[in-house]
């Protein structure tokens, strides 16, 4: 890079329209979408498809919810014609469905491709010429006169032989190439020669498509482009706008956003952005927004992982982690605050019975594209107390208590700091297991035990297994879990006392198991937890405090035992 940039590049033009409206305009209903992913994205692969991949990706966007799809460039090579001639042939395009395919201006590719859709029952016959100065003057040293007859002749050309296949439904569509960066009353003016020369009807539509072929400037400029072309533009009866945005300088999805507002009715894309150079403006993003917004895109993504396999699959090429919507992680917390936020949004959401949708960090529920809340919350050395807990609840159902959160949280890290790794829902809940005991923790287990109220005191016999050896324990108390501890104090001649304990059932029958949640406390107040789950609720309460108290006897830590 350069110290001085001014030096070798110039800012982009910008145009005047001091008038402008869309910035006070929103998106409330969907554009017409036409994949391109077949054509322009097809082109931009290391590996283009073969046939089979072609058709099944062909296959997935029809089940998406494309009307319009480039399917292929007949006139580049054998493959391309022939996969054209396949989904006539063999009526793979459902009768709401209409092809596109695209030319060059030139008189032998235009009859190729009309050639290829003999038989179709409606198609899009996409031809373009570059309109930019620094093509016409580099590139192909054309006049703007020449410019535009070289338009007019592949109009006049495309609609003698459409006229000569009248079973066809045909829509002629038009792209002054380079349009972001052509002078706008030119670009308006081989537009409206090509409307003129067409003469759109009902019958026979018009797509005026206004490319970012390449992008050169910030998204509002584009969208004042697109405006002043409508205002300007004589009449648009039976004629559409339509986008084709790119992504080089990093802004399709924006760019083509803005482009709406100023009263764009179609866009060109590829699902997930692919494309040559940085890619075409990413559908599925940009149909999203739209629906985290609450406008329906007439797209269907409810199982945006089918979509991402298969457009993997046919591309070759991978779907980012992180890509908006779709990308493996992009519903996935692994920091404590933000784990923290959405287990609470989802509480208040659950407790309140909520129908928009409000929480943390997710602008759209998962579950609505096919993703499970599973994936939302991940533990690693960075996640906070509400992770870990957030899945065991999710998987197990325990719904654990905020201390015992805040224990568990630090042998999460220790863990994962050792391994250095994420941990599996499978180690966390192992984990959580071997810490607290959960169920028949070996060391001190509860085998049997009576008790017995006599004058207000209740008294206890209870055997245990004790580190593989058998122990009677005997004790008295207000009740029974008081009698417990009385007779671990005075068996293990230690000191501890009941600081909390909670339970519920994993279920919502009489027959469900029930969880019990204890922490006791030593004389300096240092903590310890046991868990245990159990069809009948008092012997969860003991087998947690026994879990609890075998936790405080393994520490090793003497100084919390009686002097």
């Amino acid at each position: 890079m350069i110290s001085e940039p001014s030096q070798k590049y110039r800012p982009a033009h910008v145009i005047s329209n001091p008038e402008r409206k869309w910035p006070n305009n929103q998106i409330t209903v969907a554009p017409r979408w036409c994949s391109t992913d077949l054509r322009d994205g097809n082109q931009a692969l290391i590996n283009p498809m073969d046939h089979e991949r072609k058709l099944m990706y062909f296959k997935h966007l029809v089940q998406c919810g494309f009307k319009e799809i480039e399917v292929a460039f007949p006139s580049s090579s054998e493959t391309e014609y022939d996969f054209v001639r396949d989904l006539i042939t063999h009526a793979h395009i459902p009768n709401d469905v209409w092809i596109q395919v695209m030319t060059q201006a030139r008189p032998d590719l235009i009859r190729t491709t009309i050639s290829a859709l003999e038989g179709a029952k409606q198609a899009i016959v996409h031809v373009y010429n570059a309109t930019a100065p620094i093509f016409r003057e580099i590139v192909f040293k054309n006049s703007k006169e020449e410019t535009i007859e070289l338009a007019l002749n592949s109009v006049k050309l495309i609609k003698d032989l459409c006229d000569e296949h009248p079973e066809t439904k045909w829509c002629l569509e038009y792209s002054p190439e380079t349009f972001c960066f052509t002078e706008l009353n030119f670009a308006l003016q081989i537009c409206e020669a090509v409307k003129d020369l067409w003469c759109p009807t009902e019958s026979r539509p018009l797509i005026l498509n206004l490319p970012t072929t390449v992008e050169v400037n910030t998204p509002n400029v584009f969208a004042d482009q697109i405006e002043l072309f409508i205002r300007k533009f004589s009449d648009l009866s039976y004629t559409t706008i339509s986008i084709h945005p790119h992504n080089d300088r990093g802004t399709g999805v924006a760019t083509a956003e803005l482009a709406l507002l100023a009263g764009a009715q179609r866009v060109e894309g590829c699902l997930f952005g692919n494309g040559e150079r940085t890619g075409n403006v990413d559908l599925v993003t940009l149909a999203m927004n739209m629906y985290s917004q609450g406008v329906s895109p007439k797209l269907e993504f409810q199982n945006i992982k089918k979509t991402v396999e298969i457009a993997e699959y046919c591309n070759r090429l991978p779907v980012h982690q992180r890509h908006p919507y779709a990308g493996s992680l992009v519903f996935t917390a692994f920091s404590g605050s933000h784990q923290d936020a959405i287990k609470k949004g989802f509480a208040y959401r659950f407790e309140n019975n909520e129908e928009i949708w409000s929480v943390p960090y997710l602008p759209i529920d998962p579950n609505d594209l096919g993703c499970t809340y599973d994936e939302v919350i991940r533990v690693n050395s960075q996640s906070g107390k509400s992770g870990a807990a957030w899945l065991i609840e999710q998987n197990h159902g325990l719904k654990i208590p905020r201390a015992l959160q805040i224990n568990f949280i630090d042998k999460v890290k220790n863990y994962t700091n050792r391994s250095g790794c994420e941990m599996s829902l499978k180690e966390i809940w192992q984990l959580f297991r071997d810490s607290y005991g959960v169920v028949n923790k070996p060391g001190l287990q509860l085998i049997n035990y009576q008790s017995k109220s006599i004058e207000q005191v209740q008294e206890i016999s209870a055997r245990l297994n004790y580190l593989n050896e058998e122990l009677m324990i005997k004790g008295i108390g207000s009740g029974v879990l008081s009698a417990l501890i009385d007779g671990i104090k005075n068996n293990f001649d230690i000191d501890i006392n009941i600081k909390d304990y909670s339970e519920h059932t994993l279920g919502v029958n009489t027959q469900s198991k029930a969880v019990t949640y204890v922490e006791i406390h030593s004389v300096n107040q240092n903590s310890y937890f046991g868990v245990a789950i159990d069809t009948d609720s008092l012997k969860a309460l003991l087998q947690a405090t026994l879990n609890a108290v075998y936790n405080f006897i393994e520490s090793g830590d003497k100084k919390h035992s009686v002097d």
